[in-house]
Order: C-alpha cells, then sequence, then structure tokens
C-alpha cells in the first residue's frame, strides 16, 4: 500500500486545488496524500538535496572537510575542521540535513512509483539518485541506517538498524547496476523537473555506470577482486564520453534567500566571505607545478568582507603570481600558533587568496557531482593496477588532466587554452614510478568544492601527502579525521542500534575511526 504523504504548508505550494476547494468536508485541505500527490516535484527536490544546501555544505563541507584536507585554511575559532577540534552539531550536519529531508523524500518516491508503468523510468533515475546521497552519507559516518531509512518510527515499530558499510556498498552497486540495465532503450517524459539532464535516459544510464566506476574503485583497499569486477561492469556498461556529459546541476539565477545557489559558492561569497582562505598547501602544489588552474580557482581581494549582493563586491586579482595561501593549524590569539608569527606571513590578512569568484565562489556556479574528468583519473588508476584492458594508464591520465582543466568552460567563461594545457602536460609529464600519486593529486585538485568527494578519495589513495598540524586541544592526536561521528540523540533515542554499530568501529565512535573501506596502508 502507498504510504500517505504529510507535507503541512507545503500544501498550497503543491496544489491550489487542496489549498482553496472545501466543497468534500472529508478531504483534509492541509494534506497531500499519494494520489493526489506531482511526484515529478519530489523528484526535483531529491535532485536539490543531491546537490546540497549551505547548512551541511558549510559545517561538514568547508568548516570541517575543505580545512583538514587542505584546500582551504581558516583561523576563526569555529572553523573547527583546520585543527581537528570537535564540534558534534557539525559533525551531524549533513545526518541532520539529509535523513528528514532529501533521503525521506527519495524513499517516498520510490515506494510510489515502484508500480507505477507510467513512471518506470524515472524509478530507475530515482533508483540512482537514492544512490548518490547513500554514498556520501556512509562515506561520511560510516555504517548507517539505510535498508530501514526513511521508514516511519511505527512502521518499524521502532528506530531504524545500521547496516554495515559493506553491505550498503554491494546493494549501491546492485542497484546502479539493475537501474542502468532497466533504463536501456526507454525513454521518459518527466522534462525539465529533471534539472540534471532533462529526461535523457542515455546519459542517466552513464551516470549509473559512472557512479559505479567511483563506488568500485571505493573498495581498492579493502576488496581489489570485487573492485576489478564493477570497475569492469562500469566501463562494459558506458561511462561519461566528455565534460558535456558530467552529471553537474546549474544554478542559473541562483541567489541567496533559497537554496537556489550553490552551496558552496553562496558560502564562500556570502556566508561566511572572510572566514577562510586558500591553504598554502594548496596554493603551493598549484605553483610548484605551474598549473594554469591556480588563476581559475584562486584570487586576492582587498576587502573579502564584502557580500556578493552588496554594491561594492569585488572579484579581486587572479593573477598567479599574486596568490598567497594561509597555512593550516594558525589562530589570532597571540600565542605561539598565532599567524602573525609565521615567518611568509605577508602582512595583512587580505593578502592570502581566496576561492576564485569567476568560477567557484558565485551564487550560479554549476554544482559538480560526477564528472568524465573524474572518470578518466580513475580510469588511469585502474589501467595503472592493470584492472582493465582497454587504454593506458598515461592516455587516461592525459584526458583526465585535459578534462579537468577544460571544466572551467563550464562555468561560462573562457577557461585555459589548448596550447596551456598541453604545456603543463609536458612539463608535468605523466610518470609511471609515482602514477598513483599523480593520478590521485590530479583528482584532488579537480574535486575542489566537492569536498566530500575530495575527503573520500584522499582517504582511499593516501594523495596527495598532507602534513597535518597538532594544535592544542585537537581530538584526533594530531591526524587529519577520517570519518564524523554520529549525531549525540543517536545515542539516546536508538541507543540499542547506535551501540552495535560503533561497536564495529576500529576505535569506537570518534573522528578518528576509519570506515570500512579505509583500509590502513
Amino acid at each position: 500500500m502507498k504510504r500517505k504523504l504529510l507535507y503541512i504548508l507545503a500544501a498550497c505550494g503543491f496544489s491550489f486545488t487542496a489549498c482553496s476547494d472545501f466543497g468534500d468536508l472529508n478531504v483534509d485541505p492541509e494534506v497531500i496524500d499519494a494520489e493526489r500527490m506531482d511526484f515529478k516535484l519530489m523528484f526535483t527536490n531529491v535532485q536539490q538535496y543531491a546537490y546540497g544546501t549551505e547548512y551541511e555544505a558549510w559545517r561538514n563541507g568547508l568548516i570541517y572537510i575543505s580545512t583538514m584536507i587542505q584546500h582551504t585554511s581558516s583561523v576563526e575559532s569555529y572553523w573547527n575542521g583546520d585543527k581537528y577540534l570537535y564540534n558534534p552539531d557539525y559533525n551531524a550536519a549533513f545526518w541532520d540535513r539529509m535523513y528528514p529531508n532529501g533521503i525521506r523524500d527519495a524513499v517516498d518516491l520510490l515506494e510510489n512509483w515502484k508500480d507505477d508503468p507510467a513512471y518506470a523510468t524515472e524509478y530507475q533515475m530515482a533508483r540512482i539518485l537514492k544512490v548518490f546521497l547513500f554514498h556520501r552519507m556512509t562515506d561520511l559516518y560510516g555504517d548507517v541506517p539505510y535498508s530501514e531509512a526513511g521508514k516511519g518510527f511505527h512502521e518499524l515499530n521502532g528506530y531504524p538498524k545500521y547496516d554495515s558499510q559493506q553491505v550498503i556498498y554491494m546493494d549501491m552497486l546492485k542497484e546502479l547496476q539493475e537501474a542502468a540495465v532497466n533504463l536501456d532503450k526507454k525513454s521518459s517524459t518527466i522534462g525539465d523537473a529533471d534539472i540534471i539532464y532533462k529526461g535523457d535516459v542515455v546519459l542517466w544510464q552513464k551516470f549509473a555506470y559512472s557512479l559505479m566506476l567511483r563506488l568500485g574503485m571505493r573498495l581498492s583497499k579493502v576488496d581489489q577482486a570485487a573492485a576489478r569486477t564493477w570497475v569492469n561492469t562500469a566501463v562494459a556498461g558506458g561511462l561519461f564520453e566528455s565534460n558535456a556529459e558530467s552529471a553537474l546541476i546549474k544554478h542559473t539565477g541562483g541567489v541567496t534567500a533559497n537554496n537556489s545557489a550553490e552551496p558552496f559558492g553562496k558560502v564562500y561569497v556570502h556566508e561566511d566571505p572572510n572566514a577562510y582562505r586558500m591553504s598554502e598547501s594548496f596554493i603551493n602544489l598549484l605553483k610548484n607545478t605551474k598549473d594554469p588552474r591556480l588563476s581559475f580557482l584562486a584570487t586576492v581581494v582587498e576587502n573579502p568582507r564584502i557580500k556578493v549582493d552588496e554594491a561594492a563586491f569585488s572579484r579581486g586579482d587572479t593573477t598567479a603570481s599574486k596568490q598567497i595561501g594561509m597555512p593550516n593549524g594558525y589562530d589570532q590569539l597571540e600565542g605561539a600558533t598565532d599567524i602573525d608569527r609565521y615567518p611568509l606571513y605577508p602582512g595583512s590578512m587580505n593578502s592570502y587568496s581566496v576561492a576564485n569568484r569567476y568560477t567557484y565562489a558565485k551564487l550560479n556556479a554549476p554544482t559538480f557531482l560526477v564528472t568524465y574528468a573524474e572518470n578518466q583519473l580513475l580510469l588511469a588508476e585502474a589501467a595503472q593496477r592493470g584492472w582493465i584492458a582497454t587504454g593506458t594508464a598515461k592516455s587516461y591520465y592525459d584526458a583526465g588532466v585535459t578534462a579537468a582543466m577544460k571544466q572551467f568552460t563550464q562555468f561560462d567563461i573562457a577557461g585555459i587554452s589548448d596550447a596551456a594545457i598541453q604545456a603543463y602536460l609536458v612539463a608535468n609529464p605523466f610518470n609511471e614510478a609515482t602514477a598513483l600519486q599523480q593520478i590521485n593529486t590530479q583528482y584532488y585538485i579537480n574535486t575542489f568544492s566537492d569536498e566530500y568527494e575530495s575527503f573520500a578519495n584522499w582517504r582511499r589513495s593516501g594523495f596527495p601527502v598532507l602534513t597535518p598540524v597538532n594544535y592544542i586541544g585537537n581530538v584526533t592526536n594530531g591526524t587529519i579525521p577520517r570519518r564524523f561521528t554520529y549525531p549525540v540523540s543517536e545515542s539516546t533515542v536508538n541507543t540499542a542500534n547506535y551501540q552495535e554499530a560503533v561497536g564495529r568501529l576500529n576505535n569506537g565512535d570518534v573522528m578518528t575511526s576509519r570506515v570500512w573501506w579505509d583500509v590502513a596502508n
């Protein structure tokens, strides 16, 4: 039986009839049931949670991850990731936002489309979206509610169990394979309600297989046989063939008043424009190889405090030679770790670079979910490991770097020239001896502002090699965190299931425990 859907207040937005027709006193005007709900709107809503909101992007993605893996740095005390300090609310942000919203809607959507032949194609698309949401969830936390997630308390007669990450991964890979196969030679009428591909079923198939490649490679340290099998399944199914096919969401007309803007871009230039700077490690990585992306990733702004919607907003100076990264692990407390004591301190906080305001730091920047460039770099690693028979590690690597640099045109700017790309590849040629480091360092550069994916692939690959900080009061003994902790409420309201999951962690519910696929080298 299809479950009832309660959307108090939102009812008027979805159906004017539900709010204005009082002819039938037996119909609750504040309730939309499955027979009256337009599930295409819910499909759009799930996609919006796939690109995210500033709430969890700010807390998990930027305050924590971007500083932990040294894309950015901060001297602000509440940017806890820079110094591995503990904030339970920020740790739980992704969980708290997605379970009652995006994941709940994905489960409802699948439940209501499952046996409806009119939406047989869209049901498969929704399966792919659900996998996308859950792979981020389990990569951040480890074992999480999966098979029972999104179901009501009374339906479960209690709270949901935590499935093991191994079980979750195997099911997600199975879901992607079945969805892709069931999309073959199908068509869709969902149109503009699909804000990724406008109902293009062929591209949805490629999205499924491209996400499968990512998940397959995630198993490289924990189960190489399974990793190789799923990578080859993805290759045989058909991956993205160009940047134009990448899974991304555009934010044309994005504004600060709602979640229409790119969430990371919104934080960079509106919610918290002065709280962070680009990390010294990241800037130096780009400078040391004369990477032409530096001018497209960073800018020096006279006054970052001025928000994007204010008249004096500045896009700054993107000249590569002027970019300076701020070191991680410093503060402004006048002690030994005060930034003023740093020997390379340039004299003003505003001399340090921030995210480029022509590309990633703008409200209408695209959100990249899974890209062609990422695919090519993962294939380079798979080829280097001898897992795939087609192509060479070098050819995939060159294609991945080229695609990553060409990706800037998707910000509606001119981008990097072919000559500059070729010059970079000549100056920094693929090297068999350091192949895995090269490939995954390129992945790290390309996934800037997709901090969830950067964090996951850094843990999986170990590259680039980062130098951790050891700030007083840190909760990791001076090591970069490996996961986020469960919400505090889970230990009290879902106690038995929580304790069982924590018992499977190697060091308990702490930020240094490793998820299943994150095997120590």
